[in-house]
């Protein structure tokens, strides 16, 4: 079996940190959206990734790892750039929803990077799999939303 080193737990906590950028980045884009699938998307996402967290921080502390709370410095600019593109796009909904896709791309190659670590225990291997296969899966789901404008 794997090792859970520090620095397993290290990446666990960027990533969970990245997640709870992402749920709040979501839930912004909820709020600023009027079509419904794309709220209702937005709102999906939020709650997919709240569940993520809650996964995540499940691991770490199984390892008996310290999980680090709050977001990030990127996700706040993240966020407010999709504030920004909201005041000055003429097709806000569309530019949030380039803007997801965008993280959303990010996000997956954020979990192969950790999947690659050689040290992982398998719970935490298959954890961060499912997520990212998840993620995988959306991505799919909103190029048909992306269609639509």
């Amino acid at each position: 079996m794997s090792t859970y080193t520090e620095q397993v737990g290290k990446k666990l906590n960027n990533l969970l940190e990245k997640t709870y950028d992402a749920e709040k980045g979501f839930t912004k884009a909820a709020e600023n959206v009027e079509n419904k699938a794309l709220k209702s998307y937005f709102t999906k996402k939020a709650q997919e990734r709240n569940n993520f967290g809650h996964e995540l921080k499940s691991e770490i502390k199984s390892f008996n790892q310290e999980v680090d709370k709050g977001g990030s410095l990127t996700g706040d600019a993240h966020r407010a750039w999709m504030d920004i593109k909201k005041v000055f796009s003429s097709n806000n909904e569309e530019s949030m929803l380039e803007e997801a896709i965008r993280g959303e791309k990010t996000a997956v190659d954020q979990y192969q990077e950790v999947l690659n670590e050689t040290s992982l225990p398998l719970t935490t291997k298959n954890v961060l799999e499912k997520q990212k296969e998840t993620i995988e899966n959306g991505l799919s789901n909103i190029k048909t939303l992306e269609d639509l404008y």
